[in-house]
């Protein structure tokens, strides 16, 4: 019934319409915010963290793209300066492109001349930060998941309790206007906290998914990087 009044279908019949008939029919729609009304106070914090949840899928997802970008020949040419002994070229090169790869191996190439487990080490520390850049908000989004959820539960339990509280205190005048609203509370508060639930676990898997894409491209680099500085002791 309830996926029904979602959709927003009107209750009537397709034989004859009269006016009572269509003024019933335009009163029994509900639209979807007729429906976050009737949840409750509940519905507030669950709105708030389906807007939230979506802002960083989306946000996430640019910062991600933008950091999933790479030159091409990128490697090639600081392969090629470091080998002619231009540092100061490989420097430019990587300061020049804003990605999460330029910035490791920037800070790789401001270590030569250290043992190479110390540059390893400086990549490896400036790769964890990169990573941990990109992963903001992840957390807020792995709460969302399951805070959602028990939200949803949570405005179950206080509409039940509200429509048993009105049927007690009508006595024998029990009415079901009187058990509407608290009924409408209990199913609205758990579809809309499956839903935010759902959707933000799915949102959290998709960008982890794509966050650990990155970080085997980064340490495939990082290999190649610390190859090239072992090619002139060969």
């Amino acid at each position: 019934m309830l996926l029904f009044q979602l959709l927003q279908i009107n209750v009537g019949t397709s034989a004859v319409t009269t006016p009572e008939k269509a003024e019933a029919a335009k009163e029994m729609s509900l639209s979807l915010m007729d429906l976050a009304i009737k949840g409750g106070w509940i519905m507030i914090p669950i709105i708030l963290l389906s807007i939230i949840s979506i802002y960083i899928l989306v946000e996430r997802s640019i910062a991600i793209k933008n950091a999933r970008k790479e030159d091409a020949n990128f490697m090639n040419n600081i392969k090629e300066y470091i080998l002619d002994g231009k540092i100061e070229s490989a420097l430019t090169i990587c300061k020049s492109q804003n990605t999460p790869l330029a910035r490791m191996i920037e800070k790789g190439i401001r270590r030569l001349g250290r043992p190479l487990n110390d540059v390893n080490t400086a990549i490896e520390n400036v790769g964890k930060i990169e990573v941990a850049k990109l992963e903001k908000g992840f957390a807020f989004l792995a709460t969302s998941a399951g805070a959602a959820p028990m939200l949803g539960f949570l405005g179950t339990v206080t509409g039940m309790i509200r429509a048993f509280y009105n049927m007690a205190s009508a006595g024998n005048n029990i009415d079901i206007t009187l058990l509407s609203s608290g009924i409408y509370e209990a199913m609205v508060t758990t579809v809309a906290g499956l839903i935010v639930g759902i959707m933000a676990y799915l949102a959290y898997n998709y960008l982890v998914a794509r966050v650990e894409h990155i970080v085997n491209m980064l340490e495939a680099r990082t290999t190649e990087f610390m190859d090239l500085l072992n090619e002139p002791v060969k």
